[in-house]
């Protein structure tokens, strides 16, 4: 019996070296790949009402927290003690444009948190890496779309983020917006007319003329006589 005992107090467990405890992976070329979902246990088939009941994402109710749901939106909110912020599981610059530019656009009609802020930073973000520009213009007959629906959302902070994310796009494609800016034109033209609006849309028109060049004025006054030219 002594000696069990001695023999089991002399059993010394080895410390961990640091390759073992492993150390947090740096950010990685993306991919728009769902992440690997863990086995489920055959009481969840069972019972399925017991798989995190609580949680408010669980039932997603669009196509935008769907895609996040399932990991299709390579980023995440994180939580700062002043401001929140993204964080990339993937380099922003390695990040597919299409069809992520797309999904985050159509993300900007979400009136949920955190749907509302991803959508929004991670637009803002994806157009700021190197070379966005040549990535952003094959897209625009599909980003345009999904833009002249949020300018047109009854939300309030919707339109506004829709308005922000024009100007956001217009900085980086430039002159190539103004072949796709009449579809625009007349949901801004609406928004014009609402006094909490006005402000906001006629420095969005502004900003479109000074990135968008001397075309771009006539574009837009062909919808808007009014607008008065920042150049003028």
């Amino acid at each position: 019996g002594s000696n069990v005992l001695r023999m089991s107090s002399g059993i010394q467990r080895k410390p961990k070296t640091a390759a073992q405890k492993g150390k947090t992976p740096s950010t990685l070329p993306c991919s728009l790949e769902p992440g690997i979902k863990p086995q489920s246990k055959p009481s969840d088939k069972l019972n399925p009402k017991t798989i995190d009941p609580f949680s408010i994402y669980s039932h997603p109710s669009s196509a935008f927290a769907s895609t996040y749901a399932k990991g299709g939106i390579p980023c995440r909110l994180v939580h700062g003690s002043v401001k929140h912020k993204l964080q990339w599981e993937c380099l922003p610059e390695t990040v597919p444009f299409d069809p992520l530019l797309v999904t985050l656009a159509e993300g900007l009609r979400e009136t949920k948190h955190p749907y509302t802020f991803v959508s929004k930073e991670g637009f803002k973000e994806l157009l700021l890496v190197k070379g966005a520009a040549e990535k952003a213009i094959p897209l625009l007959p599909r980003l345009v779309p999904v833009i002249k629906a949020t300018l047109a959302h009854a939300d309030e902070e919707v339109v506004g983020r829709g308005l922000n994310a024009l100007v956001q796009l217009s900085a980086v494609v430039g002159p190539s917006l103004n072949d796709h800016l009449k579809h625009l034109l007349t949901n801004l033209s609406r928004r014009l007319m609402e006094k909490k609006f006005r402000e906001k849309v006629t420095v969005t028109l502004q900003k479109l003329e000074q990135y968008g060049g001397k075309a771009t004025v006539a574009i837009i006054k062909s919808k808007i006589p009014t607008y008065c030219s920042v150049s003028s």
